[in-house]
């Protein structure tokens, strides 16, 4: 008994040393950046390269027709991905995790393997949209750039530490501005793109209708919760003042007033510099009859001979800047989902040989992706099944989503507040009604 009491107390000593190493490992964010993790990086990422192609088809075909989107889009994203964020928060693991600890294995093992098959796609696509907007730039072998952009992407995301790696998103993001950049240098009518934004203009004919379900399978798409929800389970891990929410409630409003900050803000700027994209479109392509664009890459080319060829440089700068943070996202939001749903030790904070499979999986799915960029796979119809599987599952895993967070056995007694539950289940509506749709256009 003597010596039961120094060492407890030895033990003690060294518990409150490695909580305070870890503490100034992880110094507490300030100003409006600090503020700002996994919404803003998720925002941005979902305007991707082939969110680009998307965008720019919209403003080249409709003009200014379909800005209205956007505003429709942006409190339906939002809603959802804040929901994504509560569950990471709350329960501390992803949403993979939860399914696979209140649901069927074979409903865990079909969402997540669609979302691995639509990921790689979308990031194969991606890389090929960089390699080509580079080509543009300087020339070159747009295959040796897909290879190299795909590499140095995987590199920083294993071996960079996750401080400074999300640093280094967060600052990527804000690339961005290139396309407020692109719309403030050409000839913008801004009082009709207002009244188009607030003032929507509908029609039935088949090209705006798909063009309209295409826009939204584009802005809310499945990574994006997947990727979400883990990071705000792995930042609550990594920091020793916070907790899961549902063991520590005295925590909530701070850590939900953030997360809804965060979210917010990430989204609202996501669909912002889609919208500019749209305008930026309409005011050059559109505008001198350019109607059809199929890739990022001809979006920018298009515009060399319209816009000049410093609006050109822009626009294509914008394609491989956010490539280089859309890649790692889609990489590692497959990744998130196949570990939890496997039960493997997740997380880009682990190193390399604490999370083999893991980080083998990010390895695996950039390796695919530099593939399908040379096995005469055409991009436009990898998008377009990247999209039919995107669509497939955003729907019912939306669905799940809802009901998950409203259970209190995953939630306790943060289930969704009625607001938040009506716009979650808001959304989820309307991306079945744009499922439907885009299978009764096809």
């Amino acid at each position: 008994m003597t010596d039961a009491k120094p060492k407890s107390k030895a033990l003690a000593i060294r518990a409150a040393r490695i909580a305070r190493y870890r503490a100034r490992r992880r110094p507490a964010p300030k100003g409006l950046l600090g503020r700002l993790g996994p919404g803003l990086i998720t925002g941005a990422s979902d305007d991707d390269p082939s969110g680009i192609a998307t965008y720019s088809q919209a403003g080249a075909q409709f003009g200014y027709a379909m800005c209205w989107v956007m505003l429709f889009c942006f409190p339906l994203m939002a809603a959802i991905q804040e929901i994504s964020a509560r569950i990471g928060r709350v329960t501390g693991q992803g949403i993979a995790g939860n399914i696979r600890a209140h649901y069927s294995p074979w409903l865990l093992r079909a969402i997540v393997g669609l979302l691995l098959v639509a990921n790689i796609i979308n990031l194969g696509a991606d890389l090929g949209a960089m390699g080509a907007a580079l080509q543009l730039l300087v020339g070159g072998p747009a295959g040796l750039y897909v290879v190299g952009f795909a590499v140095g992407s995987a590199l920083l995301e294993v071996f960079v530490s996750y401080e400074r790696y999300v640093s280094i998103l967060k600052w990527t993001s804000f690339v961005l501005l290139a396309y407020v950049a692109v719309a403030l240098v050409v000839h913008v009518p801004w009082g009709l793109v207002l009244y188009r934004t607030f003032v929507p203009n509908f029609s039935l004919t088949k090209d705006y209708v798909v063009t309209v379900v295409a826009v939204l399978g584009t802005t809310i798409t499945p990574y994006c919760f997947f990727w979400q929800s883990s990071q705000e389970a792995q930042d609550e891990r990594l920091d020793p003042s916070t907790h899961a929410l549902i063991a520590t409630p005295e925590e909530a409003p701070a850590q939900i007033s953030r997360m809804r900050f965060d979210t917010y803000v990430g989204m609202g700027y996501s669909n912002v510099i889609s919208l500019f994209i749209i305008v930026s479109a309409a005011a050059t392509l559109n505008a001198h009859g350019v109607t059809n664009i199929q890739t990022s890459a001809q979006a920018a080319e298009a515009l060399r001979p319209i816009a000049g060829v410093l609006t050109f440089a822009i626009f294509a700068v914008g394609i491989i800047g956010i490539g280089l943070l859309a890649a790692p996202v889609l990489a590692g939001s497959g990744a998130y989902a196949l570990g939890e749903a496997l039960g493997w030790s997740t997380g880009l904070d682990r190193k390399p040989l604490d999370a083999k499979a893991f980080y083998g999986t990010i390895a695996v799915s950039t390796l695919i992706g530099i593939l399908i960029n040379f096995v005469g796979l055409d991009p436009i119809k990898a998008l377009f099944w990247s999209a039919v599987i995107n669509g497939v599952v955003a729907a019912p895993l939306m669905a799940i989503i809802m009901l998950m967070a409203m259970r209190h056995d995953v939630m306790g007694a943060f289930v969704l507040p009625s607001a938040l539950w009506a716009m979650g289940w808001l959304c989820t509506g309307a991306m079945s009604v744009a499922v439907v749709l885009m299978f009764a256009t096809w």
